[in-house]
């Protein structure tokens, strides 16, 4: 899709439809959040997207461009969760997460940041959502094992859920968001790993700094290391076991010549990851149809719906006022005008959830000229700012369901307190050096 397709798209219409899109989205929003009689988030965003085609404010031909701009991101996204959740069944994580327990030596600050580390990792290469559904479960079961009490537990999962989002940033296929900004402005693998890998590391650098300082009286000296277990005993299919880094490796190595050819990540990951499925199918240690339905697609039904609505709002009038509103930021010049922009994109996202605000921000950044910094800026502030809130984003969402079946209580107010504290430095440390990468 050209540049010139994506601006046309767009024109200020009456204003009562855009006050009418404003409601839908809010309404899908509040639906989400408190999710009556059980009701699937991807069910209330499907509803308002329904609404929103019925009553105009989206066309028939709307959708056609939508899933031109999320297809991309859409298989990439179902293949690298089923991919981790098959390597979870296997036992992979479940054994990294002992190892990185055995090799702290039962000292609690080393095993804080260990862990930190093994969640950054999980992020950079099974997304944000990977992290939040597979290690958190991970990190409280062996947390309890080793004797820690809540008071002790909450250190450790607060930062594995922030280090889920903070460490999204490297490489397209880390972040939802990031694949739908790089499939929306065709930035390639490579390239966007050349601009992305640096701020990452300034972004897991201060998240550890900064959650350290904030926890340290609460992380305890010592654990019991007897209680850890044997990693060997966690392997439940070894062939998938050894498979997984190798797999790992394929994925980068094909992402990166794929990118010098334009080719969709998509493309890569759904192959790759169809045939991990296939020698788990034929080897039958794990229950793939349990890792079929494990997987998030409500995520992916709300993602879609959430597209098709904001896609009404923009142009109905809200890229507009959007628009203004950055090209005035711009005229503060640099580094000032990457701070702001992220900060911008960052409440944004923390307001209303980072998949719609990606969304929104991609549409407005396309109709300037020359927007590369506020690109990777907007992605930035998409990944970093849903810490602020416990709605920014999905991977918090399914965190938190992940902490209340296990009887562990987050209040929105205490995540709000330690995300302003910890998320805004991070967030500006992180833009900074964004800044200094393009220059």
């Amino acid at each position: 899709m050209s540049h010139k397709q994506k601006t046309n798209a767009f024109e200020v219409l009456p204003t009562h439809l855009f006050i009418v899109s404003l409601a839908i989205f809010f309404v899908t929003l509040l639906l989400v959040l408190t999710r009556p009689r059980n009701l699937g988030i991807g069910y209330s965003a499907s509803l308002g997207a329904i609404l929103s085609l019925l009553l105009g404010i989206t066309t028939l031909h709307d959708l056609v461009i939508v899933w031109g701009i999320v297809w991309n991101a859409t298989f990439t996204f179902i293949a690298v969760i089923i991919a981790s959740l098959i390597f979870d069944e296997a036992g992979f994580f479940e054994y990294s997460a002992i190892k990185v327990a055995k090799l702290a030596k039962g000292r609690g600050v080393l095993l804080f940041i260990f862990i930190i580390l093994l969640g950054s990792g999980i992020s950079a290469v099974f997304a944000n959502d990977g992290t939040a559904l597979i290690l958190t479960p991970i990190v409280y079961s062996l947390l309890i094992r080793v004797g820690m009490d809540e008071k002790h537990v909450i250190p450790f999962i607060m930062a594995t859920g922030f280090i889920a989002d903070s460490a999204s940033l490297p490489l397209v296929v880390s972040n939802l968001v990031n694949i739908v900004t790089a499939s929306y402005f065709s930035i390639s693998f490579l390239d966007y790993a050349r601009v992305m890998v640096i701020p990452d590391l300034v972004s897991v650098g201060a998240s550890v700094i900064l959650l350290l300082t904030y926890y340290r009286r609460s992380i305890p000296a010592r654990y019991d290391l007897e209680n850890v277990g044997d990693p060997k005993g966690v392997v439940r299919d070894p062939l998938l076991f050894r498979l997984a880094l190798p797999t790992i490796a394929v994925l980068i190595v094909a992402y990166s010549l794929g990118g010098l050819y334009n080719v969709p990540v998509a493309l890569v990951a759904v192959p790759t990851v169809a045939v991990i499925f296939l020698v788990a199918r034929i080897n039958r240690k794990i229950d793939t149809n349990s890792v079929l339905r494990g997987a998030p697609w409500q995520i992916v039904i709300f993602s879609l719906g959430m597209y098709v609505i904001v896609f009404g709002m923009g142009r109905e009038g809200l890229t507009h006022y959007l628009l203004m509103i950055l090209n005035s930021i711009v005229s503060f010049g640099n580094p000032a005008s990457t701070l702001l922009g992220g900060y911008l994109f960052a409440m944004i996202a923390a307001t209303m959830n980072n998949m719609p605000s990606v969304m929104i921000g991609n549409l407005a950044l396309s109709k300037m000229t020359n927007p590369v910094t506020l690109i990777y800026a907007n992605v930035i502030g998409n990944d970093i700012g849903p810490k602020f809130t416990p709605i920014g984003s999905l991977a918090t969402l399914l965190w938190l369901f992940m902490l209340e079946r296990r009887g562990v209580k987050i209040s929105p107010w205490y995540y709000m307190k330690v995300g302003f504290l910890l998320a805004l430095p991070v967030l500006s440390l992180t833009l900074l050096s964004l800044w200094f990468v393009l220059n």
